[in-house]
């Protein structure tokens, strides 16, 4: 199947999960995630309607951004602080804060270019050993620490769901963040919204809708299975 047409079927799965649960598709923003990919194929999906793509790696935003079309790019992978340079001026958000320090340096970063990032704070909701984020103990010392800040804004709760076919064991996850994200809005911290749910990729994204997710991650699903060999 083209990209057209994996993006067709993955707007529809999109919609049916969220009529399921009640919402409307318009809630959901899908992200194409293009690791990998190559500028044509970004720009592929673009024509066919994509407006936000996601990038894993720093280093890709920075080769592949002048030459893909006009979209929001998002990062979406592990930022390490001397990385942030290649992206802070390209992407409109960054999905994978984790720590104080890493919120510091995006602070720092964005000052340096006038801008104001927004940021998601990713959340280890699984507690799995080998996923990136923040757990959610240290999550209210975090988004405290945000209230000092000038040049980001937390607009929200990102997470990965272990990788299973058990859509009962990924919705329990689902449930568990969706839950903290509404116990954060009510607490109002300063310089923090609760306005973007980031959870679900190409396996799990039908169940994250139905769980309240507001952005979605979806890479193979759009473009079809990746080649690491490119």
């Amino acid at each position: 199947m083209s990209i057209s047409e994996n993006l067709e079927q993955v707007r529809k799965n999109i919609a049916a999960a969220a009529e399921r649960a009640g919402r409307s598709a318009d809630e959901i923003t899908l992200i194409a995630v293009s690791k990998t990919r190559t500028a044509e194929e970004i720009n592929e999906a673009i024509a066919a309607g994509v407006t936000d793509i996601g990038e894993n790696k720093p280093q890709e935003v920075r080769d592949k951004f002048a030459d893909v079309n006009p979209v929001k790019w998002h990062m979406i992978g592990h930022l390490q602080t001397n990385k942030i340079k290649y992206i802070i001026d390209r992407v409109c958000m960054i999905h994978s804060v984790d720590s104080v320090h890493l919120m510091d340096e995006i602070d720092r970063q964005a000052a340096k270019h006038n801008i104001i990032m927004d940021i998601l704070i990713q959340v280890n909701i699984s507690g799995e050993e080998t996923k990136q984020g923040c757990t959610p103990e240290e999550l209210p010392d975090i988004l405290a620490h945000a209230g000092g800040l000038s040049n980001i804004r937390v607009k929200g709760l990102m997470t990965i769901a272990p990788k299973t076919d058990n859509c009962v064991t990924n919705s329990l996850h689902f449930d568990n963040i969706r839950r903290l994200f509404v116990d954060i809005s009510q607490k109002k911290y300063d310089n923090v919204s609760m306005e973007c749910l980031s959870m679900g990729m190409s396996g799990d994204y039908e169940t994250a809708v139905e769980c309240g997710a507001t952005m979605v991650r979806v890479g193979t699903a759009v473009f079809g299975a990746r080649s690491y060999s490119k």
